[in-house]
């Protein structure tokens, strides 16, 4: 594959029209591989965004129709898909996991991670209960591709940087962040919390956020971007538009930051 290449970041509306959210998701998909996209994230539950009582009633199975439709969208375009995330199925009990899954240019699953930190917050214009309709996943573990490594996480993901700590780092070049980012939150830490993960682990970060009201009082924050190892912007979306963004990704650029600051090496753990 050759260096650098093109990631790109949906940004969707996504509402309780799952058809139309589907065909926003394929429309947009071809729109950042017609710009040269190679790898591409779509947001956090891009193909049904609601109330989360629903969410069960949306469920699907890891070949359900989104997966299905997602996993022929990577083929079709010959791209790696990263699959923002969707209601996975449960039958332990009434919960769903928030799952997010990675397709490859054969349309071939290579990638699977079930959110773990649940977005249980009483802020005073913000009240939401994550947990008590989704069940919390485990550890992701990094994808190899011809593109580089890739680590996943979801969202809230980003408030907890032992999450691509428990990686093997240096296996890793890009993390992908589909989100439902509020614009409570978001205005306050989105882009400081995006931009420190990329910096303290050396990655570009491709964070895939929805915009606009999607439950009574609840705004998402929009301004997708994407970052680089030294925490520079490459790209950022507005904060209320439909849209997609593209930056390069220099796996050259990657190392020359890992070698100027070996902070991998450096690193000092207490026992």
């Amino acid at each position: 594959m050759s260096d650098p290449w093109i990631a790109a970041a949906v940004q969707m509306n996504a509402g309780e029209d799952k058809e139309r959210n589907l065909q926003t998701a394929e429309r947009l998909i071809a729109e950042a591989a017609q710009q040269g996209a190679k790898l591409i994230v779509l947001p956090e539950l891009f193909n049904f965004l609601g109330r989360l009582e629903e969410l069960a009633s949306q469920a699907e199975s890891l070949d359900g129709v989104t997966a299905t439709r997602m996993r022929d969208a990577a083929r079709k375009h010959d791209i790696f898909l990263v699959a923002g995330s969707f209601a996975e199925r449960r039958e332990a009990d009434e919960r769903v996991y928030n799952t997010s899954l990675v397709f490859d240019p054969q349309g071939a699953r290579i990638g699977l991670y079930r959110k773990m930190h649940l977005f249980d917050v009483d802020l005073p214009d913000v009240r939401v209960q994550e947990s008590k309709y989704v069940a919390s996943g485990e550890l992701p573990v990094a994808i190899r591709t011809p593109l580089g490594g890739l680590a996943q996480a979801i969202c809230y993901d980003l408030r907890f940087p032992e999450l691509p700590r428990s990686l093997d780092l240096q296996e890793v070049a890009c993390l992908a962040l589909p989100a439902a980012f509020t614009s409570k939150t978001g205005e306050a830490h989105w882009q400081v919390l995006l931009r420190a993960r990329a910096i303290e682990n050396q990655v570009f970060v491709i964070a895939a956020n929805q915009h606009g009201q999607y439950v009574s009082g609840i705004q998402c924050y929009g301004h997708s971007l994407i970052v680089d190892p030294w925490g520079t912007v490459l790209a950022e979306a507005g904060g209320d538009e439909e849209t997609v963004i593209t930056a390069e990704i220099s796996l050259e650029k990657l190392r020359e930051v890992r070698q100027h600051m070996p902070t991998f090496q450096h690193r000092r753990l207490q026992q």
